[in-house]
């Protein structure tokens, strides 16, 4: 399951909206995800309505329990790889703009006989 990141308002809600994904995409109460994760059902509860934040490794478990995998990765920005995205036509058109130069040979010295 992949989340994208989330604006700053909405934050505080992406943990339960996960949780609340997790839970229903392995068809699981909240009593039997709670059992499952080590977790009592008031606190997945509270964590599932907004009104308490898990750590990540409270979250990390809740998925695994779930049959899930939570992995952290960096957050893209748009806008640094669509610039990112200019600069490397740039550079492309530049390369194709320079004149073509063969290069000769290489000469590799000669392999020396080790006797057996």
């Amino acid at each position: 399951m992949r989340y994208n990141s989330c604006m700053r308002s909405d934050c505080e809600h992406v943990a339960a909206e996960l949780i609340a994904r997790v839970r229903r995409a392995g068809g699981f109460s909240q009593t039997q995800l709670a059992r499952r994760s080590g977790l009592d059902r008031s606190v997945l509860s509270a964590y599932e309505n907004g009104r308490r934040q898990p750590s990540v490794a409270a979250l990390a478990r809740i998925a695994a329990a779930g049959g899930m995998q939570l992995e952290l990765a960096p957050s893209r920005n748009a806008a640094a790889e669509e610039h990112a995205g200019r600069v490397l036509a740039q550079v492309l058109e530049l390369a194709e703009a320079l004149p073509y130069r063969p290069r000769d040979e290489l000469d590799y010295p000669p392999l020396i006989q080790l006797s057996a």
